[in-house]
């Protein structure tokens, strides 16, 4: 299997994201929607870090559950209730990607949305990802 991540120098340079990602010979895995529940279904963290990392954490686990690890995630959905907070804090919300999933980006979109299906949450983190067969 092979994930190619592809930015075209006629793009601006992609930070934290890749403009597009090429899999071949793989099963794609699709990860339902992640907040930041804990175990016992209770939203955690106070502020929008602490909650993209458990929602990413929760993401993730997924992800190995199904077989996959992180690097071969190739495409995220963030939803986010406040994108200025989001954008406040982004260096802090790229370090723990990369501490959780590593320096690998996949093609990545961050959707500003009214608000999510738990109220308390401030982000939900979808995606997809592909893993060798």
């Amino acid at each position: 299997m092979t994930i190619e991540r592809i930015n075209p120098a006629e793009l601006a340079r992609p930070a934290g994201f890749s403009h597009a990602v090429v899999a071949s010979d793989c099963r794609l895995v699709f990860l339902a929607g992640q907040t930041a529940l804990d175990a016992d279904g209770k939203i955690v963290g106070d502020g929008v870090v602490a909650q993209f990392r458990q929602a990413l954490g929760n993401l993730l686990t997924a992800l190995r559950a199904a077989g996959g690890r992180p690097e071969q995630v190739t495409e995220l959905t963030v939803y986010i209730v406040d994108v200025d907070d989001y954008r406040a804090h982004a260096r802090e919300i790229g370090a723990v990607w990369r501490e959780l999933a590593g320096r690998d980006y996949p093609a990545m979109a961050g959707i500003g949305v009214q608000r999510l299906w738990d109220t308390e949450a401030l982000v939900e983190i979808k995606g997809t990802a592909a893993i060798p067969v």
